[in-house]
């Protein structure tokens, strides 16, 4: 709980404006940021090496915004509809049921296919990581979400084994 307590500290109530909006463009907010956020862990008592692991992977993953790509390519990785169909043919089981029994015998699945089937464009065209037809607001909390899951799991494992 109190890794917890630093890290929402650290990355949320001691990160001014100007270094959320600059972390990623320049080094200087960014080195300030990760030098904030990793003073909160003193309050843990952690060794040397853990506390220099904390700044330096989070200034990493900020200033690259490493939870881009880990997005990016979670959802590159993601199977195509067409892999539901094939799956639930193979293994002879029926595909869940829609709202009327007798719909399901009448779709045409190339049609389904092609509506659902979602191609990931560039990583140029998702700055978030996630496709542009995602919701922004919905994008934004998940990239939040993710880089927040990041530092958590580096802070966890620097503090119990460095």
């Amino acid at each position: 709980m109190l890794q917890l307590l630093c890290h929402l500290w650290g990355d949320y109530i001691l990160q001014s404006d100007w270094m959320a909006q600059n972390k990623t463009k320049a080094n200087l907010p960014a080195v300030i940021h990760a030098a904030l956020y990793s003073a909160t862990f003193l309050l843990l008592h952690p060794s040397g090496n853990a506390l220099t692991m904390i700044f330096v992977t989070h200034y990493v993953i900020d200033r690259l915004r490493l939870a881009r790509y880990v997005v990016y390519v979670k959802n590159w990785m993601s199977p195509p509809v067409k892999w539901f169909f094939e799956s639930h043919d193979q293994f002879g089981v029926t595909p869940p049921p829609l709202p009327h029994p007798g719909l399901w015998t009448n779709v045409d699945r190339g049609k389904v296919e092609h509506a659902f089937r979602r191609q990931m464009p560039p990583l140029s065209a998702c700055p978030t990581g996630y496709p542009p037809e995602t919701p922004a607001w919905m994008a934004v909390w998940l990239l939040i979400i993710v880089d927040t899951v990041l530092h958590l799991t580096i802070n966890f494992l620097a503090l119990r084994f460095l």
